[in-house]
């Protein structure tokens, strides 16, 4: 699935958070969102996925313009994981994940045999099978997360939409879902704030602050020592790490980085 958002503006009461962002996902390509805390990420992507409606600009799935389809139409396509998590209602595991499920049903369909087995399969994937019959609520974050992006596997959309995915995650589970996300071979937009991730896994980087665009292209294209001094206020050393191929990068604390800058930043 391709998806288009061009002259995207978002403000409230007067404020611009997100101004004239114009960007694209082409089909079965994973974006990053990166940028600083504040820099329009979150509601950027609140607009895409009709949390929010954009003040001006358009959003479009496969040339068809996101305005137009109900709901259950932009479900159908598209699956979200968001930041929130909390619930007055109290469901299991398996009744989250079954959620992803409704878009596909009639509204007083009932649920089937396959239904049950995508479920399954979606709570497997991500390491929580033995979890299904677990009140969500009394789950931690990390566990919430996982169950939630086994939620967007069942819905079983070409386009998925996620924000800060690997939060509350251990290492060895961010790992993991980001390189699920790699297999799924669908399109993928993220916000993200760990920049070597998203360099490693990421076909491409979109960089925002202060609201826009900042810069658009390949991690090597766009990941700079004057970047992340500009944009995250860091001095950095980005090497090519010998075994993964991929860039990577080394911050340096505020207390070596009169040493840092007298040494220079050094692109190996």
């Amino acid at each position: 699935m391709k998806v288009e958002v061009q002259g995207l503006s978002y403000g409230i009461k007067g404020v611009p958070i997100v101004q004239d962002v114009d960007l694209q996902v082409n089909p079965g390509e994973f974006v990053g969102i990166i940028g600083p805390n504040g820099s329009g990420k979150s509601t950027l992507l609140k607009n895409i996925y009709r949390v929010l409606k954009p003040q001006a600009g358009w959003i479009s799935l496969d040339g068809q313009a996101l305005s137009e389809l109900s709901y259950k139409e932009a479900a159908q396509r598209m699956a979200v994981v968001s930041q929130e998590t909390s619930s007055v209602f109290d469901f299991t595991v398996w009744d989250i994940v079954l959620m992803g499920r409704h878009p596909h049903k009639g509204m007083f369909a009932a649920d089937t045999k396959g239904d049950d087995a995508l479920v399954r399969e979606a709570l497997d994937r991500v390491g929580m099978g033995d979890y299904a019959r677990r009140s969500f609520s009394n789950l931690s974050g990390g566990e919430k997360q996982r169950v939630l992006i086994s939620r967007a596997l069942a819905q079983q959309s070409q386009f998925l939409i996620m924000d800060e995915p690997t939060n509350h995650l251990d290492i060895r589970y961010q790992l993991q879902i980001m390189d699920l996300v790699r297999t799924l071979r669908i399109t993928a937009l993220s916000a993200l704030h760990d920049l070597n991730m998203a360099c490693y896994f990421c076909d491409r980087i979109i960089v925002m602050n202060a609201g826009q665009v900042h810069a658009s292209g390949t991690p090597d294209e766009v990941i700079t020592p004057e970047l992340l001094e500009e944009v995250f206020g860091v001095s950095a050393e980005l090497a090519v790490h010998p075994v993964t191929r991929r860039l990577s990068i080394t911050y340096f604390p505020e207390s070596l980085q009169s040493q840092f800058k007298t040494k220079g930043a050094l692109l190996v």
